[in-house]
């Protein structure tokens, strides 16, 4: 495997990223809290997600799903593939209660810190403080009136679902119908009910079989999962109660890293899903020659470095995006800056920070431009800021219109 590769492979998984991050002279990230014994009595206040910024109160509510049509392909003695599924969507002010289950449990927290590339933004020592997170959706909230458009999310390779809470809360704030989809054995901190953590099986496969394009199996198998989901929440006995509140006609799909690649790989296989995002993902599986059926598609990256393997499969693909499209950049960032662990980190004491760009602006610029890309193509509202750079956003640099 050359050296591009093997790079390629590591940011897939997300361990040893080199995240541009500042810490205490002469210290790592798992050695970067405070040493005093005043600095760690001292009380500190709760992490909680950035507030959704829109006009909407935010339910939710987590549910399984099993296709009994396919067996698991990493896991084939599991028995039928199997779907966690969390769904956010636009609820009345007022209704519901304080979500039932944590923003993740403490073991699930521990793995995160101690197995993903999210160990490099928030020293492991802090694994209790993540799991106690304060999120702003609601459990047993009444929905919001009407049809909205339904957003599947899709997380980066060995992430749980929950590392795009904030772009999930922000997006049903917005007036959309949210599904965050956790595909089993492709994450190191996920817990299925009754079953504990799932192993990341895929990661160890993937990495004993030494050739980046063995990944192309991930966004394939994602794609057909979002596939049997979309199947499920339309039918006439779904899985979710609030399934009715979805508009059939406008779904959407976004996802980070490898689940960016699935975003597109869907869109390739499922005509229903018309418009996607692909946060900072490489094309492992590349886009059909014949396009994806003129729709539209937003690329939204990290600070541009020709030398990744990203952004060449992104000049190899872009000629096949053959609908609307942008291709963004956001100057500062690194490959964990369009997930909630660097809004996270800024409530932490001694984590290593970005001096480039903070987690709250990473949080901003990242909700507004799915946001935006969203409303344009499955409600029809114009959004100016995606036609070129803004005066608030210099940090966001086009490079394809």
């Amino acid at each position: 495997m050359t050296r591009t590769r093997r790079g390629a492979v590591a940011a897939l998984l997300l361990f040893a990223l080199p995240l541009p991050l500042a810490g205490p002279a002469n210290a790592t990230p798992a050695t970067a809290a405070p040493t005093t014994e005043a600095a760690r009595t001292a009380p500190v206040p709760p992490l909680e997600l950035p507030a959704p910024t829109g006009k909407h109160a935010v339910g939710t509510s987590t549910f399984q799903l099993e296709d009994r049509g396919r067996t698991d392909h990493w896991v084939p003695s599991s028995g039928a593939r199997k779907l966690l599924v969390s769904m956010h969507y636009p609820a009345r002010e007022g209704t519901g209660k304080p979500a039932a289950r944590p923003y993740m449990s403490a073991e699930e927290s521990r793995l995160l810190l101690t197995r993903t590339g999210m160990g490099q933004l928030i020293p492991a020592e802090h694994a209790d403080r993540v799991a106690a997170t304060r999120t702003h959706a609601r459990d047993r909230a009444v929905p919001a009136r009407g049809k909205h458009p339904l957003v599947v999310l899709s997380p980066g390779f060995s992430l749980p679902r929950t590392s795009l809470t904030l772009l999930a809360e922000e997006l049903a704030s917005r007036g959309y119908v949210v599904a965050s989809v956790d595909h089993p054995y492709e994450s190191e901190a996920t817990a299925y009910p009754g079953q504990g953590v799932l192993p990341c099986t895929s990661c160890r496969t993937l990495e004993q079989a030494g050739d980046i394009r063995a990944y192309a199996a991930v966004s394939v198998g994602r794609a057909k999962d979002v596939s049997f989901l979309l199947d499920r929440l339309t039918d006439n006995r779904p899985p979710w109660r609030h399934a009715r509140m979805i508009d059939e006609r406008r779904i959407g799909m976004a996802g980070h890293s490898i689940g960016g690649n699935s975003a597109a790989q869907t869109m390739a296989t499922d005509p229903r899903v018309r418009a996607g995002v692909n946060m900072d993902g490489s094309f492992i599986q590349e886009v059909p020659a014949t396009g994806i059926g003129n729709r539209p598609f937003m690329l939204l990256g990290e600070g541009h470095d020709q030398a990744k393997d990203e952004f060449w499969s992104w000049h190899s693909n872009w000629p096949r995006l053959d609908g609307w499209k942008r291709w963004l950049t956001v100057d500062g960032s690194h490959h964990l800056s369009f997930v909630d662990g660097p809004a996270l980190a800024d409530g932490i004491p001694g984590a290593p920070q970005n001096p480039a760009l903070s987690g709250k602006r990473s949080a901003e610029i990242t909700r507004g431009y799915v946001t935006a890309f969203f409303d344009q193509h499955l409600r029809g509202i114009a959004r100016p800021v995606l036609d070129g750079p803004t005066p608030g956003n210099p940090e966001v640099v086009f490079h394809q219109r």
